[in-house]
Order: C-alpha cells, then sequence, then structure tokens
C-alpha cells in the first residue's frame, strides 16, 4: 500500500471511520487525506474567543470594535488583558435581559459583539461569531474528531446566552438580541453528554444544569409571540422592527430590489408603503424606475416612482425568515415576507425532539413526573404535524399558513425533518422515500423545487440539510437511499476541494459545483466551513465499507 493510503487510513482511523473504506485508488486515498487534513486544522482556525485580539476583530463593521458585556458582569480578568493589548472598547449592555426584544439593536450604539465565557468556532470567512444552529453541526464534527472540551465550552456558552442576553441567539452579536435560530440546543446537550459518557465521564451535575437551560429555551417558543395562531405549534419570530443591519451592510441593494420585485407585481401589494414625502415614510425610502424591458424604445413606458418603501409586516416577515435560518428564500412567500404567518414544519419537528430530548434526559436524572409531560406534550405535536402539515396527496410535509388557514404547496427539503425526529409516521416515511426525486441531483438534495435567484432554493444543496435528512432515512430503515445521497454530496465536496482546495458554505448540487452566482442576499460563497466540515465527516462516517458502486465507489 502506498504511503499516502497508509496515512489516509490511519487518519480514518483517528476518526473511528473504517479502514475497509480505503480500498479505493491511492489518487482517491491522497485526496481524502488531504481534506480531511485540512478539516483538521480547520478546528483551529475557525476557533475564537471575546478574550483575544482575533476574537474581537470586526471584519463587518469599521471603526473600533466594541466588545459588549451584561449589564450585571462585572469586567472579568481575562478581559484586562484585552483592553491593554487590542484596538476595542469593552461597555456595558443598557439594561439586565431576561427574554430576546427587550435590548434591540437600536437600544446599543454602536453594534459589536457580545461577551462569552468560552472559546467557540465560527462558520468561516467573514463571519466571527458563534451562531445558533450552525453550531450544533458544528459541534457533531468536533466531538466526531475528539475535541470533547470545545464542544463543551460552546454548549456553555449557550447557557450563558440564555441567563444574559435572553434566548439563544443568533449569533453573539448586539443587533441579534430580537431573535433566536432554529432549536437544536437539546440535541448539541445529548451530543455532549454521550460523548463524555463514552469516555467514562458521566456528568449528572452538568446533565441537570444542562436542563434547565434547555427547558429555558423550549419555553420561549412557547411564549405567545412564538405561537402559530391557534394550531398548538409555533412560528418564527423576530421581536425586532424595520430592516435588519445585516440587510443594509452586507447584502448591498437587497432591500432596494426587494422593494422593486414587489412594485412589478400587478395589483397593490401589502409590502408597500407610500407617502407624499420621503419624511413621511417610517422605513427607508427609495426611487424606483420601473420599465416593461431593458430595450432602449422601453424608456418612454418606464414609471418613475418616488417616496415608497416596505411595509412594517415585509420587515416582520424579513427577520422571522431569519430566525428561520433559511435567508433567503422563497418559501414563506416571495423574500419570505410572510413567514411570521406559518407553523413551518422545520421548527416543530425540532420542537418535538426537544421534548422528545427533555423526557430522555429527564429519565436519565430519575425525574419520572417530568419525563411523562414531556411524553404528553411530544406525542400531542406529532398528532398535530403529522394531522395539519401532511399532504397525503402529494407525499410530503408542508409549511401551513395558519393565517389563510391553508397548507403551502411548496416543496422544501424541510419536509424530512419528521424523518430526523422520529415524528413521521412509517406509511408518511415510506412516502418521503419515495419522493426523494423531487429534490435528490447528483451532488445531494437541492433545497427546493423553485428556482428563484436565492441562497436557500433550487439549485442549491447545502451540508446539514444533507445530513439530517440521510439520519433521518437511515432511522426509517432506507439505508440505500441515505448512502446513495451520503455518496452524491460527499462526492461533490470532495471533487470541488480537489479542485480547489477549499470546503464551502454551499454548493449547486446541479452542476456539481462550489462556483455560484447567486441574484439576492448574500452572494458569496464563504470558506471554511464549520458546518460542512462536521457533515463530511458525519456522512463519511455513517457510509457502509465495500457495499456501493458507480461515482460513490470513488470514496472507498
Amino acid at each position: 500500500m502506498r504511503a499516502a493510503a497508509i496515512l489516509a487510513l490511519l487518519y480514518f482511523s483517528s476518526l473511528g471511520i473504517s479502514a475497509q473504506s480505503m480500498d479505493g485508488s491511492p489518487k482517491r486515498s491522497q485526496e481524502l487525506q488531504a481534506i480531511l487534513d485540512y478539516i483538521s486544522s480547520s478546528w483551529s482556525v475557525l476557533s475564537r474567543s471575546t478574550a483575544a485580539c482575533e476574537g474581537v476583530a470586526d471584519p463587518k463593521l469599521t471603526g473600533t470594535a466594541v466588545l459588549y458585556l451584561p449589564a450585571d458582569l462585572a469586567i472579568p480578568a481575562a478581559l484586562q488583558k484585552l483592553l491593554a493589548e487590542c484596538k476595542v472598547r469593552v461597555e456595558h449592555l443598557p439594561d439586565i435581559i431576561h427574554g430576546p426584544g427587550q435590548v434591540t439593536g437600536d437600544d446599543v450604539h454602536p453594534p459589536g459583539l457580545l461577551f462569552l465565557e468560552n472559546p467557540y468556532v465560527v462558520p468561516g470567512g467573514r463571519f466571527n461569531e458563534m451562531y445558533g444552529w450552525d453550531s450544533y453541526f458544528i459541534i457533531r464534527g468536533l466531538l466526531r474528531a475528539g475535541k470533547v472540551d470545545l464542544a463543551r465550552g460552546m454548549v456553555e456558552n449557550f447557557f450563558f446566552e440564555i441567563e444574559h442576553y435572553g434566548a439563544v441567539l443568533n449569533a453573539n452579536r448586539s443587533y441579534y438580541l430580537t431573535r433566536s435560530q432554529p432549536p437544536f440546543l437539546s440535541s448539541m446537550i445529548i451530543a455532549v453528554y454521550e460523548a463524555e459518557k463514552a469516555r467514562g465521564h458521566e456528568d449528572l451535575t452538568w446533565l441537570a444544569k444542562a436542563y434547565h437551560y434547555a427547558d429555558r429555551d423550549y419555553e420561549m417558543w412557547m411564549q405567545p409571540a412564538h405561537r402559530a395562531g391557534e394550531t398548538g405549534l409555533s412560528r418564527y419570530y423576530d421581536f425586532g422592527e424595520g430592516p435588519v443591519p445585516e440587510g443594509l451592510h452586507d447584502e448591498t441593494g437587497y432591500y432596494h430590489d426587494v422593494l422593486a420585485y414587489f412594485a412589478r407585481q400587478r395589483g397593490q401589494s401589502p409590502y408597500l408603503a407610500e407617502a407624499e414625502t420621503a419624511g413621511a415614510l417610517k422605513h427607508p425610502g427609495y426611487s424606483l424606475r420601473l420599465c416593461e424591458d431593458d430595450s432602449p424604445e422601453a424608456d418612454s413606458k418606464c414609471v418613475q416612482i418616488k417616496h415608497v418603501g416596505l411595509s412594517d409586516d415585509y420587515y416582520k416577515g424579513d427577520r422571522s425568515m431569519r430566525e428561520s435560518g433559511f435567508d433567503i428564500s422563497f418559501r414563506f412567500g416571495p423574500y419570505g415576507a410572510e413567514t411570521h404567518h406559518y407553523a413551518p414544519v422545520c421548527l416543530n419537528s425540532l420542537l418535538y425532539k426537544t421534548e422528545k430530548d427533555l423526557e430522555k434526559i429527564s429519565e436519565w436524572l430519575g425525574n419520572r413526573a417530568a419525563a411523562v409531560q414531556w411524553h404528553q406534550r411530544a406525542e400531542k405535536r406529532k398528532e398535530i404535524v403529522r394531522t395539519l402539515l401532511w399532504d397525503g396527496q402529494r407525499g410530503l410535509f408542508f409549511d401551513y399558513d395558519f393565517e389563510k388557514k391553508k397548507l403551502s404547496s411548496y416543496e422544501y427539503a424541510t419536509t424530512f425533518y419528521p424523518l430526523w425526529v422520529g415524528l413521521a409516521s412509517p406509511a408518511q416515511a415510506k412516502s418521503l422515500a419515495q419522493n426523494l426525486q423531487r429534490f435528490e441531483q447528483q451532488g445531494g438534495l437541492a433545497m427546493s423545487t423553485k428556482e428563484t435567484g436565492v441562497q436557500w432554493d433550487y439549485p442549491y444543496g447545502w451540508a446539514p440539510i444533507q445530513l439530517l435528512a440521510v439520519e433521518g432515512l437511515r432511522s426509517y430503515g432506507y439505508n440505500p437511499e441515505a448512502d446513495r445521497i451520503s455518496c452524491e454530496f460527499l462526492s461533490m465536496v470532495l471533487d470541488n476541494f480537489a479542485r480547489d482546495g477549499t470546503i464551502r458554505e454551499k454548493y449547486n448540487v446541479v452542476s456539481d459545483s462550489a462556483n455560484i452566482k447567486l441574484a439576492e442576499g448574500y452572494r458569496d460563497n464563504v470558506v471554511g466551513f464549520g458546518w460542512t466540515n462536521g457533515v463530511f465527516l458525519e456522512l463519511l462516517n455513517g457510509l457502509p465499507p465495500g457495499r456501493l458502486g458507480g461515482r460513490c465507489a470513488q470514496l472507498h
């Protein structure tokens, strides 16, 4: 066996990956070794601390960086060196926070990072903060790599956020104090607890503490603002108002283009606000020039629209879409404008899993009464999701518009979440497996079946959705389908890495490429990339050795 193949085999062994998977070509073995080296080194490259100069440097903002502490927390000793050596100001938030939205981005000037006690792993590129749902997939990768202490520290950072910032935040920035992200906290807790237990360290004291914070996170989603009408389900809801800072700064021209889209629609849009003067608009306004086409002859058919902006309801939907993590897609109406009107499949599947996780943790802690209560809550949610969000004719789960009392028809990859959490019935699981072809492409699962020009729709695929779908299919016995999707995504990531030496945030699963061109929103394809790294390791570890052919045989 060649030296490169031996090194790669040893590397796989260190990750718990079967040595039998290394019987492929020497060239592919070298490529596998190279990408695993890249992932291994990335954990330190992507690690940050708000007690270090690199951690508080703010690539998203100009001027002196500001690090904010909770209003009632004394400046920790670890920050004294920061103050002396870094170009950073340390300030306190204006109020003690008990829930999301109590302090908004408008209350904190200038915007800045929020202090966290422990080091954490960022996604990559321009991201210098710890994100909510990204962190679950990053933690899966860290645990696969044996970095249990770093993973546990990240989970404890979320406890700190709940205690001092009112919720698991979108990320630790001052302008994210009004929203959370999809609830993966209980999944993170169980992953870390079981990893430590496997190493001979079962920490029930830590687990009891973790239960307390997971319960608080769950209750945040049960509050009236997060309730999806009378459905008994929950919705995404950002407590802030108006345009988000990232929409104004990170996504050049985004709101102008959204406004132009709605202005072109026939009839009056509820997402437009017009006024006699620019000063009369509540939010930033724009001057639009709409033409029937782009030809010179069409100039006489152009209409100049002045003093028009986007409505409060649009901005609420836009903000809530960002809490969903799927920013941007047309799943909840164009540009996510109606997000807060829906009971989503993804959110309510994750809340079901939270209920099941807290049932399990209650049993581990010996609290049988609490376990029974969690079981009852989970059964109730399962029944609602199985009936209200299921379309038997199409064989898919859909989001439910509780304002219009109507099931969405937008086919979206979150239809596979009920498989991952164990909520789907066997018949529903069979239908979902049979409908994989609606989303499946040569590079894995596309996010939707509609091409809208934004990053969370067709033809783009993202690592976390591949993992959730694959693990969900496996849990219902659909192993060939799970193996096939794993191989499609892994091969695409590996082929692109072999070409340019990087792992990316997202991929075009139709063209099998990391080279993408987006019409709106975040147009970059960020290098790193935390959750792609973690998912690559997990999908690779889940492949059965020696039983795959075709393109997937290249991975063995």
